[in-house]
């Protein structure tokens, strides 16, 4: 295999050829060969503004390319399984948006898949590879804010357009599956465990029967999480971790800006006016440039993908209890 993973891309979604692809092409081990849409000149269109060597009319035909190592998956959520497991069994590695699946049923059918094939399958979480984040589970490792504890999480914008995937049921559209799965992730990963049960209030859109607004306590062995999400909310989003002995904040968590450092506080003081806090910034760089990058490295290196399939297993077996919970008025056991 060559020095550069040689990538694919299933569709035009605009989250691809936005962000995701020209960050990509900046990478070190990555490199775009080929676009597939079922619209061959939507292909081309995006083939020739993001110079891509290869465009195709149809996913089959890019998955039949022999000059393609790996698949970016950024189809609508219902989609995300079906060609996921197509690329493999064709051979292909695959790095799947998230969420990776609709139910943790759908999910459990890509272990076979993956044990046939011998390919690997990752999930699109950016913030697996990615500096700031990287450094703070470095520092609740370290024990630099003591044990921890808690940590809560908020994360919003608002659409209320009924043409967009994201407020539509059928799409696996509403907050939970686009963004509180962000917030899952982190108190996952923050703990680095899984939560022993969790409870769930979801307000759904009287149109679009979507959740709009949906909150969540997780329990853990460690301590707590306490995340909002919200579809019609004024877009904010913000991470922190409480221990012992300190705070650290993650100023802008999920959408990282690419075009200036990011930045975490961290409190050891608890002083109430913030005199204590420290900033601490990162060099400016891209996420998705970095999740690539991962990705790839593990395929070329033959070692474990930033987020498998367990992983993604896990994250979405919380995701369906919170929904359960909201249904039941009870604590849920998530259920991988």
């Amino acid at each position: 295999m060559s020095e550069k993973l040689r990538w694919g891309v299933l569709s035009t979604a605009n989250i691809g050829l936005k962000k995701v692809l020209p960050a990509m092409q900046q990478g070190r081990y990555t490199t775009v060969t080929a676009i597939a849409s079922r619209d061959l000149s939507k292909a081309r269109e995006a083939a020739a503004e993001l110079n891509i060597p290869k465009a195709y009319g149809s996913y089959e035909e890019l998955l039949a390319d022999p000059d393609v190592d790996a698949i970016y998956n950024p189809l609508p959520n219902q989609y995300h399984v079906p060609w996921t497991a197509k690329a493999a069994e064709a051979g292909k590695h695959v790095l799947c948006e998230k969420p990776i699946s609709m139910s943790v049923a759908e999910a459990k059918t890509l272990l076979d898949i993956r044990k046939r094939t011998g390919v690997k399958i990752g999930e699109a979480f950016m913030i697996r590879s990615f500096t700031q984040w990287l450094h703070v589970h470095e520092l609740l490792r370290s024990g630099r804010i003591g044990q921890l504890r808690s940590v809560a999480g908020f994360f919003s914008y608002f659409n209320n357009d009924p043409r967009n995937i994201r407020n539509q049921v059928e799409c696996g559209g509403g907050a939970l599956l686009d963004i509180g799965c962000y917030c899952i992730q982190a108190a996952r990963y923050g703990f680095g465990q899984e939560p022993n049960r969790v409870i769930g209030l979801v307000d759904r859109d009287p149109e679009f029967k979507t959740d709009r607004l949906t909150s969540a306590l997780l329990d853990f062995d460690g301590g707590q999480a306490a995340f909002t999400c919200s579809t019609q909310l004024v877009p904010y989003q913000r991470v922190q971790f409480f221990g012992t002995k300190g705070r650290i904040e993650i100023e802008i968590p999920f959408n990282a800006p690419k075009d200036r450092p990011t930045r975490i506080f961290v409190d050891e003081t608890g002083e109430l006016f913030g005199s204590g806090i420290k900033t601490e910034a990162f060099p400016t760089a891209d996420q998705y440039t970095m999740q690539g990058d991962a990705f790839s490295r593990a395929v070329l290196d033959d070692t474990e993908v930033p987020v498998p399939l367990e992983e993604a297993i896990a994250n979405m077996a919380v995701i369906e209890a919170i929904f359960r919970s909201a249904e039941s008025g009870s604590w849920e056991e998530p259920k991988p």
